[in-house]
């Protein structure tokens, strides 16, 4: 069964290591260009911020027409309230399901169809670190306005990042009131959380196309810092972002709790407890092995509050009876 998914799941680990928090060097800086319009407006009329690569990205109006190159960006979008305003998507996005509709302009190995994205005539493409910046430029030598949105490493820079694509859009009104209900919502599992005085080991399963040496999550991400909120304590935290660890290395730790985050590329808690070596650890022993919808943890949008209360619930599932 793993050879069948081994493709599937080494473009999910990418993708993966595209999206999360991880420290990056700075990008190369590429100028930005200025939407045209018959009728230039007046300085205060536009919309001026700057992106992820230190541009100045300048809108007459709220974009009306926006392009998502990203399914974090896409997710951002409808939650805000901007899913109407939205005329394409990448091939990932596929949530909400309304999403699902939009003209799929690409995106498979990094590959995104131009002629598709400049023929939906957006006034706004909403690039994200998983974009490279020379996809960013072949865009904008095609006259087309593009916001590199940087991946947030806290979630209070997830709330920033709603915060400016609300301002592109024209929604600071419905991000302004997300935020507050995803602050409470977190504030919320804090105070549940807050009393713990030990961690649950975790183990989380990104890849195990080598069940041997599955792929997992490390410093930098966010299954890490979610994994910690909710009152669990990652195994691989000091790890590289995205490691793969031997048998060997996970038996030394003996995880409390397995999650398999490869559970929707058919990975089964029954297929953990079959690999040679894995049937003595308490996770296994204990049937603390579950499945995870890994995207509510490894797209840095709303849905990582999701993530935060599926991962408390599912570590500490006495706290919220």
């Amino acid at each position: 069964m793993f050879r069948k998914i081994t493709f599937a799941l080494l473009a999910l680990t990418l993708l993966l290591a595209a999206c999360a928090p991880a420290v990056t060097p700075e990008p190369t800086v590429i100028p930005a260009t200025e939407a045209p319009s018959l009728f230039p407006p007046t300085p205060s009329d536009n919309i001026s911020l700057t992106d992820g690569l230190g541009r100045q990205v300048i809108l007459a109006e709220p974009a009306q027409k926006v392009v998502s190159l990203a399914p974090s960006n896409t997710e951002i979008l409808f939650a805000i309230g901007a899913g109407g305003q939205t005329v394409g998507r990448d091939l990932f996005s596929d949530y909400p399901a309304e999403a699902l509709s939009l003209p799929d302009i690409g995106g498979s190995m990094g590959e995104y169809n131009l002629e598709a994205i400049v023929a939906l005539q957006p006034d706004l493409v909403l690039a994200a670190e998983i974009n490279p910046t020379e996809l960013v430029k072949s865009l904008e030598d095609l006259g087309l306005t593009v916001f590199y949105l940087r991946n947030p490493t806290t979630l209070e820079e997830m709330y920033a990042n709603l915060e400016i694509v609300a301002q592109l859009t024209g929604r600071t009104t419905e991000a302004a009131a997300l935020v507050e209900s995803l602050k409470e919502r977190v504030a919320a599992v804090d105070e549940k959380i807050a009393p713990i005085s030990s961690q649950l080991n975790v183990f989380y399963e990104i890849d195990a196309s080598n069940p041997a040496q599955p792929y997992t999550a490390g410093k930098g991400t966010f299954i890490t810092l979610l994994i910690d909120r909710a009152g669990g304590k990652n195994i691989a935290a000091e790890l590289d972002a995205y490691p793969q660890l031997s048998i060997e290395q996970i038996v030394a730790e003996d995880p409390q709790v397995i999650i398999l985050g490869d559970s929707m590329w058919g990975v089964t808690v029954e297929s953990v407890a079959e690999r040679p070596g894995w049937e003595n650890l308490s996770a296994v022993k204990n049937g603390q092995v579950f499945p995870f919808d890994d995207n509510l943890v490894s797209r840095p949008g709303p849905r990582l509050v999701d993530g935060l209360e599926a991962l408390a619930k599912l570590l500490r599932p006495e706290l919220f009876k």
